[in-house]
């Protein structure tokens, strides 16, 4: 469990102090339901939402970017300032902690090099869109990145907030995830009462 440790000394704090990584606050993100998905939007659109149940309404999205390469290392939500006391991994249902043997986690793989949070409403809504824009145009259809997630990032950008349904308030935050491919674990940091107050992820593990 070194990477806990060590998420633990980063990120228990309301602000990083490490010279190896730079901070930015990248936008909000808008959870619906309070059920949140971390995945690689372009190759798992059914991912199970996290065991834990977040907060509903409007969010504080961090990104930590490792300065030497200039890579996305971590991707963090703020629901409160409240002390973080303990951390755990984030689980989907059907995961248990207790079946991982040493440095074995659980989380996401990413294969296109974009990692993202959503709402599981939103990504019922982005599942929608994409089926409604392969109705629309058949085999002209490019793919869901091409049909929408590119205009976001046709720029360079290395993460965008993006909306599938425009009636709705829930919105997607992508990123490039890391290094690229890989498999990549989400850590809670929780307060005294057993409530979420943060949630990040890991693409690059940089030393506390």
């Amino acid at each position: 469990m070194q990477h806990i440790e060590n998420i633990s000394k980063l990120f228990s704090r309301d602000f990083v102090e490490n010279p190896m990584i730079e901070s930015f606050e990248a936008g909000v993100i808008s959870l619906v339901s309070g059920r949140l998905v971390a995945c690689d939007p372009l190759i798992t659109n059914d991912m199970k939402p996290f065991k834990v149940s977040f907060p509903k309404g409007d969010f504080t999205v961090i990104v930590h970017k490792e300065r030497e390469t200039g890579c996305i290392a971590y991707v963090e939500i703020i629901f409160g300032k409240e002390t973080v006391t303990h951390w755990e991994m984030a689980i989907t249902d059907g995961q248990n902690i207790a079946d991982l043997n040493d440095n074995e986690i659980f989380g996401y793989p990413v294969q296109s090099g974009m990692g993202c949070f959503m709402d599981v409403d939103t990504q019922d809504k982005l599942n929608l869109l994409e089926r409604e824009i392969y109705n629309k145009k058949g085999d002209l259809f490019m793919g869901i990145y091409e049909e929408f997630f590119h205009q976001y990032f046709s720029g360079g950008e290395q993460y965008a907030f993006l909306n599938p349904d425009e009636s709705n308030t829930g919105n997607i935050f992508a990123f490039e995830a890391g290094f690229g491919e890989g498999f990549y674990a989400s850590y809670i940091g929780f307060n005294a009462e057993s409530k979420p107050v943060k949630i990040i992820t890991e693409f690059i593990e940089v030393a506390g």
